[in-house]
This record gives structure tokens, C-alpha cells and sequence, in this order.
């Protein structure tokens, strides 16, 4: 199960991607038309803004834009940036791996051999698919 912070970040880019122009858009747009608190929202706009997937304008006419075109942003970085790691167990994650203390041989774990197979399934599954691809035009 993904996070509220994910499932927020993926609405708010959805969002984002499926309007017309480039302008930028207040948060509270974006807040009110996905039902997501704004306090809530604004840091996870934040987050995606320092990892460059999002820009900001100060001001009159002001609000988050995306900074490449959606077909550019894919989506491990957005899962990866806000969810975290994609393996569901540590000692089976490509880049933030550690050790089970509680298993004897990762070889012979059937947990662990399950949790690779998601992993892969999973990672697959989000590394051909971008922005564009996630966005339903409304």
C-alpha cells in the first residue's frame, strides 16, 4: 500500500500534467480539485520542487509548474522520491539494502525470494511507464 504522501504527489502531478498551458498553478487549485489538504500538499509540492521535477513562481499569477514535459519525468523517480525504496523488504532493495537480522540465509528465505520477485515485477512495471503515461486525460 503507498502512502498518502504518494498518492497526494501522484494527484497533484496528474494534476499538473493535464493542464492546458504552462502557466502555473496555485496550490489551492490543485488542493481543492484532487481533495488533498493544503497545508499537507505544500510540503510534498516542496519535495518535488528540490528534486527538480517541479518549478515555482512567487507572486501574482504564482503556483507550481512542471519544470520537463511529463513524458520526460518517469516513474521510479516519482515513486522512489516520495514512497521511498520499491522493495517491500530491506534485503531485497537495489539501493538502500540491509541485512535481515532475523533470517539465517537470504538464499534459502522464501520470504526473500517473493519480495525479489515484486521487487523486479514492480520495478519493471515503473520504469517503462513515465508521467504521461500515468495521466488520464479528463
Amino acid at each position: 500500500m503507498i502512502s498518502k504522501k504518494t498518492k497526494y504527489g501522484l494527484k497533484a502531478l496528474g494534476y499538473l500534467a493535464n493542464q492546458e498551458s504552462d502557466l502555473p498553478v496555485q496550490i489551492s487549485s490543485i488542493a481543492q480539485s484532487e481533495n488533498i489538504s493544503q497545508k499537507f500538499l505544500e510540503s510534498i509540492l516542496l519535495s518535488l520542487k528540490k528534486a527538480g521535477i517541479l518549478g515555482s513562481k512567487k507572486g501574482k499569477g504564482g503556483g507550481y509548474y512542471l519544470r520537463k514535459e511529463a513524458k520526460e519525468v518517469k516513474m521510479t523517480e516519482i515513486y522512489r522520491l516520495l514512497e521511498g525504496p520499491i522493495a517491500l523488504v530491506p534485503c531485497v532493495s537495489l539501493n538502500f539494502y540491509e541485512k535481515c537480522r532475523d533470517c539465517n540465509s537470504e538464499e534459502t528465505c522464501y520470504v526473500n525470494h517473493l519480495m525479489k520477485e515484486i521487487r523486479d515485477t514492480t520495478l519493471d512495471t515503473l520504469k517503462h511507464k513515465t508521467l504521461e503515461d500515468f495521466v488520464l486525460k479528463r
